[in-house]
């Protein structure tokens, strides 16, 4: 008699499947997104030459790092209360970050001349990528799920947020104050106000890109959407900018190779933070913070979900202390799982939403 077979297996998905398909859209889109704005693929002010490199490298880079950290013993610490399934990952490495993310961010300052403004993004990313590579060692350190005190790194990442602020602040490009609607065709000045939305912006976004982080795969793969996406939005007037977001998201392909279901390593708080702390500031620079919304649409509604959890507790919350839950677990990755999904059919679906949002941003802009 045939065994049973998994959803997933009826359905002929598997991580590397996924990934590949992934890694083909993408270079696909960055090629055909080249032709039409009549860029040479293979010269440095594209998409394709970036995202090629980064994944490359990055890939490269893991497969040395990957056993390094193996060594070291950076293995996960995994919740105890999460999806069962998930036990078997413990000892899993973790702060795979400190591979790709540099990797990604030398090859867009290398083929991007060291221009200013990439120099000052990749320095934004690398400092939201050492608050997480701090959270991530405390976690090793104390082998428990906790790191340094959440007001800590939020103090951190407010303090990072504010440097870039002033370094914007001295250095804005025109117009920067007001928030363009690309739809509507207008701009909402903002003046003094827009200050504490850029903190706030890059804050939120490195918090939520780092709440997407706990499935294989999921937080990579959405993030090179992301990038790849408002590489493509930004173009025209940031072409500087547009490799860098290029080499990111071929940063985060390359990491795929070693992340993807099941994982041989997990990308941290060294990678989530940095990632989301990447997109707000080149949005913020480029004056694409409604593109970055919708482009972060998994981000927002995974923050959401974790939001409304807690609120929904406190709300309920009775004489014996304890409350409902909304979810069955939050994110609402966890709350999928619990009720049947499998990750692969998580991330599968999250994909394709992702690549939905990133059409949608593209066609507005």
């Amino acid at each position: 008699m045939d065994a049973k077979l998994s959803p997933d297996q009826e359905l002929n998905f598997s991580g590397i499947g996924i990934a590949s398909c992934l890694a083909l859209g993408l270079g696909g889109a960055a090629l055909v997104l080249d032709y039409i704005s009549n860029r040479l693929p293979w010269q440095g002010m594209s998409l394709t030459l970036p995202l090629l490199l980064g994944a490359l490298c990055s890939a490269a880079l893991g497969f040395w790092v990957v056993p390094l950290l193996q060594a070291l013993k950076t293995g996960q610490i995994i919740r105890e209360d999460g999806p069962q399934a998930h036990l078997k990952k413990a000892g899993t490495p973790t702060m795979g970050g400190i591979f790709f993310i540099p990797a990604g961010v030398i090859i867009a300052c290398v083929l991007s001349n060291f221009a200013t403004p990439v120099l000052a993004v990749s320095a934004l990313t690398l400092s939201y990528g050492l608050i997480g590579w701090l959270d991530d060692w405390q976690i090793l350190r104390r082998k428990s799920n906790k790191g340094i005190s959440p007001k800590m790194k939020l103090g951190l990442q407010i303090a990072f947020a504010s440097l870039f602020c002033l370094w914007l602040m001295f250095n804005q490009p025109t117009g920067i104050t007001n928030i363009a609607l690309p739809l509507l065709g207008v701009s909402i000045p903002l003046g003094l106000l827009f200050w504490p939305l850029a903190g706030f912006a890059l804050v939120a976004e490195s918090n939520a890109t780092n709440l997407t982080d706990g499935i294989d795969g999921l937080a990579g793969g959405t993030a090179a959407i992301a990038f790849l996406a408002l590489g493509a939005v930004i173009a025209p007037n940031s072409p500087e900018l547009m490799i860098f977001c290029a080499a990111l998201s071929g940063g985060c392909l390359g990491f795929l190779a070693h992340n993807r279901n099941p994982a041989r390593v997990f990308m941290g708080d060294t990678g989530s933070l940095a990632l989301g702390g990447g997109l707000a500031a080149v949005a913020l620079l480029t004056n694409s913070l409604v593109m970055l919304f919708i482009l972060s649409g998994i981000f927002f509604v995974e923050t959401l979900s974790v939001m409304a959890q807690v609120s929904y507790y406190k709300a309920t919350k009775g004489p014996d202390g304890k409350g409902k839950r909304l979810f069955k677990m939050a994110p609402l990755h966890h709350h999928l799982e619990l009720t049947g999904w499998s990750e692969l059919q998580v991330v599968s679906v999250f994909y394709i939403i992702a690549a939905f949002l990133a059409t949608i941003s593209m066609a507005i802009a």
